[in-house]
């Protein structure tokens, strides 16, 4: 399945070149959201997932997840835990296996490390086209989340595994990139937590941890990370306010 979003005909020569390939080809407009929705429609296998173009599955690691499922029909859906080609994760990720909540999920899922049954798909519907790279507004990120609380709040049980990783290089940010990630990030953050109407002590919460971010980078003389911080909170409060 291939989801077009070239004003053009430039694919054509390539899909030409694998004439082996059953290649269902559909349009949509631009933007990562509007796409993933094209596809959802014709999807017809029993799992689910969403990788980049950039992050590495092991040889082994569908064969992995299917067996899980195949052996837990309680299960809805599985994430698991990024990793650079160290090995190593972000401090940002998680240590513990538990099923996923309202409350723990921010730090324990992204688009590529999400399996979810067709069912569950299914029941949630389309992703929200106001998030996702490509979309019009500041919040141009989170789109798998807000899904993830969607499918939490459906009934859905999604366990995360650290052990279940997946390869996906951190890019080296210059200064005024890694603000506009922040910023971008931040903004989504702040869009989910109002469209989904979380409580105030959370609320609360995701609007301290940048700040206490800013301050310890204060203390290291980090200003690269102050900025970047500072960014994620104005554009928490920027993505809440909307």
């Amino acid at each position: 399945m291939l989801v077009d979003q070239n004003d053009d005909d430039r694919l054509d020569r390539i899909l030409a070149s694998h004439p082996a390939l059953d290649v269902v080809r559909l349009r949509a407009p631009r933007g990562l959201s509007h796409a993933r929705n094209a596809a959802l429609g014709q999807i017809r296998a029993g799992l689910v997932t969403f990788p980049d173009d950039d992050c590495v599955f092991a040889p082994d690691l569908l064969e992995r997840v299917a067996r899980r499922f195949a052996m837990e029909p309680e299960l809805d859906g599985l994430t698991g835990r990024a990793i650079g080609e160290d090995g190593q994760s972000t401090a940002s990720w998680a240590s513990d296996s538990t099923l996923l909540t309202r409350q723990n999920l921010w730090n324990r899922a992204i688009s590529f490390t999400i399996f979810l049954r067709r069912s569950v798909v299914e029941r949630v519907g389309e992703f929200d086209e106001q998030l996702g790279l490509g979309a019009v507004g500041p919040w141009s990120s989170g789109e798998e989340t807000e899904y993830l609380v969607r499918a939490l709040d459906s009934g859905a049980r999604i366990q995360y595994d650290p052990h279940l990783v997946i390869v996906h290089e951190d890019k080296v940010l210059s200064p005024s990139a890694l603000r506009s990630v922040g910023a971008r990030d931040g903004a989504s953050i702040g869009y989910i937590l109002r469209k989904h109407r979380y409580p105030v002590h959370t609320v609360g919460r995701m609007l301290a941890r940048p700040l206490g971010g800013a301050l310890l980078a204060v203390a290291r003389r980090d200003w690269a990370r102050v900025r970047f911080h500072l960014a994620t909170l104005r554009g928490r409060v920027l993505g809440y306010r909307s």
